[in-house]
């Protein structure tokens, strides 16, 4: 965990979030700010709007009323005379360049390496010369121990190993904030542990990550703080020593008795 400083600024500043499905209202007023160098590890049951929240943080999905901010953006949207506009698609992807993303499922392309999927946004996105593509990616792939299968296909990778190739695809944009959404759920037990040890190490560095996930043990070693979400709302968040051991909301008690239990 790192130490960070609370007069900062929030790097992520979401004020009254609120998301619909149809008539399913999945996030009712969701508050939440995110300091620079921060690591939040959001937890609760299925069908909290944990994910729905991580989506609406880089526009994946467009939220129906309230205000996400990521650094000094307001995210998909614009005020001008007093009024929100939605931003085009254009200036969207222009404010994902700076959030990088990891998903359940690896999404890597079967038809490229490794190093071919790491280097393909920096270099058809950004415009980065393939030379500085390349050599930025084979650094990311030493940083998650994969320096040795750059040149293998993910049908020839593990899912822990796809997963950190993902992960190092998504560290190749340079982002300010990183969103991982259940990074280990599609994952072998035994192959966990070596996706959570690349997040750690992400975490000592400093980098900005909210963090959708079930590993309790990852959510009090790394995490400066812990949310808890359910019914689309934040129930509880604090110190992970204090949500996870001593939990003041029985809605949160409840739920770390059954998952811890299980």
């Amino acid at each position: 965990m790192q130490s960070v400083s609370m007069a900062a600024h929030p790097l992520v500043r979401a004020r009254n979030v609120h998301k619909s499905f149809g008539s399913n209202e999945v996030l009712k007023g969701i508050d939440l700010d995110v300091m620079p160098g921060e690591v939040v590890v959001i937890l609760g049951p299925s069908g909290s709007g944990k994910s729905t929240f991580l989506r609406c943080i880089n526009h994946l999905e467009a939220i129906d009323r309230g205000f996400i901010e990521v650094g000094d953006q307001q995210i998909g949207y614009e005020l001008r005379k007093g009024r929100l506009h939605k931003l085009s698609d254009r200036a969207i992807a222009a404010q994902r360049r700076k959030i990088g993303m990891v998903f359940q499922q690896f999404n890597l392309y079967p038809h490229m390496t490794a190093l071919e999927n790491i280097v393909e946004a920096p270099i058809g996105v950004h415009g980065q010369s393939r030379k500085a593509a390349e050599a930025y990616a084979m650094e990311l792939l030493q940083r998650v121990g994969l320096v040795h299968k750059a040149h293998a296909y993910p049908r020839q990778l593990s899912g822990g190993q796809q997963q950190r190739v993902a992960i190092a695809r998504a560290l190749a944009i340079r982002p300010t904030l990183m969103l991982f959404d259940e990074p280990t759920s599609a994952l072998d037990p035994e192959l966990v542990g070596e996706v959570l040890a690349t997040m750690r190490d992400l975490a000592e560095q400093g980098l900005t990550m909210i963090v959708v996930t079930h590993e309790i043990g990852f959510a009090r070693e790394a995490a400066d703080r812990v949310v808890f979400m359910d019914g689309g709302k934040v129930v509880e968040q604090g110190d992970p020593n204090v949500v996870l051991s001593n939990p003041a909301h029985p809605r949160t008690r409840l739920f770390l008795s059954r998952f811890i239990q299980s």
